[in-house]
């Protein structure tokens, strides 16, 4: 059939169209396709790669335009780009803005705190459960293996959207690592990428052993695990001291359970509250239904436990344990190494999916503190070689436990310590002896109008420092009298320490000098096995005898002198009611002894200026206040009375 030219037409121009478009498209310049993404940041780094991302946060009340409080979710992650495995991985989170921590998945503070916790000056961060981050070679890449996300929630001040509350910087804390400048990636991702510095490091000290080097602290807790069954085991727990002026009295030991674990029985120690309440109303209850739970110690997620009295040394059922029932006294391995260590076993009952003899997790978060000694910050549980104990039969051989992790805990100072000791100055070319100073030991924070708790100390006779500070009124008050001084009203509040040290300078002669050393014990307990430790920083090389202690040189020391009572001399007994109680007030215990120095050993030492006076004293471990002036070589009342005053305070300490 023909076609009609009309239709032919129509074919003509469209193909015509067809081809100018084709001609069209040939003549424009080709758009350049876009340039591929760089590669993100991780895959640059050939080490340990973090990277901490902010996602979200919003106002939380109460209302507060000075201080709004928000909410903040953030990711942490730490990536093993390295050639080795990394073990126990620690990070820092440099956190600025008054955060309040509140949760954390996949890790734990490394500093023993719990959640809550006040972070607003940074923080280091601990993997757990996940501890231990495999290489890629070790993997073949497998990112589940070499990788942890931490998931973290907290409260922030202060800063509010658009803006972000983002760290200062992270960093990876373990040895052996070197961190590049973190940085930003737009307003919400920071990332650093850590480098090993030496493939012989700590960090890598036995890169193909499975247990990480062994480490020194001031105070180490090992957690062994010496027998283990199906739902439960066996853990030997040992405390020691390696700080030379360490120690620990009344010790209670905490920590937390993470995998819903409870204590079932002790021997050498005992949970500071027996309670089984979680239990009976919790998971445990319900899984271990035929157990008599009226047996069970205790419960509680984050048990505290005590030491036994010696009394319980040689019980058949809590006792018998090497190391135990000292009523928690600890000392430093100067003083007795054997008196160094506590020990005690408890058998823990695990809850499922841990029902295997090796799924055996520690607990977290672990603090430890006495009456009047050091503060402890501990760190997380490490994995360490197995401990190998003497065979208990007597055999030359030795046990080795299932498992073992060392907690190392640090000697600190924190900003908000108050002391529990406190030192007074005096001087035999000054009949004043300077007190401690007011509040020494933290003051009622809100004073009532009987005492000032800002005013300055006043100074003393030496003989008023025997008489407790509540009935030393009329002894200040004359005394500011027969020196014309004025009296503040209201006076000064006291020290409030329950022990202070006097710190007499006694004489100062050109081939050498002396000091007196009195210990004053205000409290109610008497201190066995007592120390001081005096810093003294130019003083000790001269040092020659401490005549009614023991003293010495500290070793690996050369300006801290060590002293502890003799034999039969080693209490520093409680406060006692004075002849006549109604009428007299009460005395403290004291301790006493004179020490004397050479000068050929530190010329140029200038005694009465301050080289003769401590610059640090410390008493069972705990750093004592100091007063904030010296004596001064002021014109004295007398000569008469002021040996007189310092010949009163020696032979009522005689007296005692």
């Amino acid at each position: 059939m023909a076609v009609p030219a009309q239709l032919h037409s129509i074919i003509f121009s469209f193909i015509l169209l067809l081809l100018s478009l084709f001609d069209n498209s040939l003549s424009q310049p080709q758009t350049p396709s876009p340039a591929p993404a760089p590669p993100p940041p991780f895959d640059s780094c050939n080490g340990i790669f973090l990277s901490y991302n902010y996602t979200g946060g919003h106002a939380i009340p109460p209302t507060d335009p000075t201080n709004q409080a928000y909410r903040f979710e953030s990711t942490l992650t730490v990536l093993n780009n390295g050639r080795h495995e990394l073990k126990s991985w620690k990070a820092f989170v440099g956190f600025q803005h008054q955060e309040l921590l509140v949760s954390a998945s996949n890790a734990v503070l490394a500093d023993g705190s719990s959640f809550p916790a006040e972070v607003g000056n940074g923080t280091v961060l601990a993997g757990f459960p996940i501890s231990d981050l495999k290489s890629a070679v070790e993997t073949a890449g497998d990112r589940a293996q070499m990788e942890v996300r931490v998931g973290l929630v907290g409260t922030q001040f202060g800063v509010a959207a658009p803006d972000v509350p983002m760290p200062l910087n992270i960093s990876l804390v373990n040895n052996g690592y070197s961190c590049l400048n973190a940085t930003n990636q737009g307003n919400n991702v920071m990332h650093v990428c850590c480098i090993q510095d030496d493939i012989n490091s700590d960090s890598n000290n036995g890169v193909n052993d499975e247990f990480l080097a062994r480490q020194e602290g001031d105070l180490v807790i090992m957690y062994d695990v010496i027998r283990a069954y199906t739902d439960n085991y066996w853990a030997q727990v040992s405390i020691s001291i390696h700080n030379p002026l360490g120690r620990l009295d009344k010790w209670q030991l905490s920590f937390d359970w993470m995998r819903e674990e409870f204590i079932y029985a002790m021997r050498g120690a005992y949970p500071y509250v027996v309670d089984t309440t979680d239990c009976i109303f919790g998971r445990q209850g319900q899984h271990y239904k035929e157990m008599d739970f009226s047996q069970v110690l205790n419960c509680e997620r984050r048990p505290t436990i005590v030491d036994l009295p010696p009394t319980r040394a040689n019980d058949s059922i809590l006792g018998r344990i090497p190391f135990c029932c000292r009523n928690g006294t600890i000392l430093p391995p100067l003083m007795d190494p054997s008196k160094s260590i506590s020990s005690f076993n408890m058998q823990v009952y695990k809850m499922p999916p841990d029902l295997n003899r090796t799924e055996l997790v520690p607990p977290q978060n672990w603090k430890i503190n006495g009456t009047l000694n050091p503060e402890y910050e501990c760190g997380s549980p490490i994995r360490v070689t197995p401990s190998q104990f003497p065979d208990p039969s007597g055999l030359p051989s030795a046990t080795a436990s299932i498992a073992s992790w060392q907690v190392v805990c640090s000697i600190t100072q924190s900003k908000q310590a108050v002391p529990r000791c406190c030192v007074s100055y005096s001087a035999f070319f000054n009949d004043s002896a300077i007190p401690c100073n007011t509040c020494a030991c933290g003051c009622n924070s809100n004073p009532s109008q009987t005492c000032s708790a800002t005013e300055p100390a006043l100074l003393l006779r030496p003989n008023a420092l025997l008489i407790p500070f509540e009935n030393r009124t009329a002894e200040q008050l004359s005394w500011a009298d027969i020196k014309r001084r004025s009296v503040p009203n209201p006076l000064p509040c006291g020290d409030n320490c329950g022990v202070s040290i006097n710190w007499h300078l006694l004489s100062d002669h050109k081939d050498g000098w002396t000091a007196r050393i009195t210990l004053f014990n205000w409290g109610d307990s008497s201190f066995e096995d007592w120390f001081a430790a005096v810093q003294l920083d130019k003083a000790v090389p001269g040092f020659e005898e401490v005549y009614t202690f023991n003293g010495s040189k500290l070793l690996g020391s050369n300006n801290t002198l060590f002293m502890q009572g003799r034999p039969g001399l080693n209490y520093l007994l409680a406060e006692t009611d004075g002849a006549k109680p109604k009428k007299d007030p009460r005395v403290p215990g004291t301790q006493q002894s004179v020490i004397s120095f050479k000068k050929k050993s530190t010329p140029g030492i200038e005694v009465a200026a301050g080289d003769g006076f401590p610059k640090k004293v410390l008493f069972n471990g705990e750093e004592c206040a100091l007063p904030t002036r010296l004596p001064s070589k002021a014109p004295m009342v007398s000569g008469r009375s002021s040996v007189f005053g310092f010949l009163t305070l020696a032979l009522l300490l005689l007296m005692q």
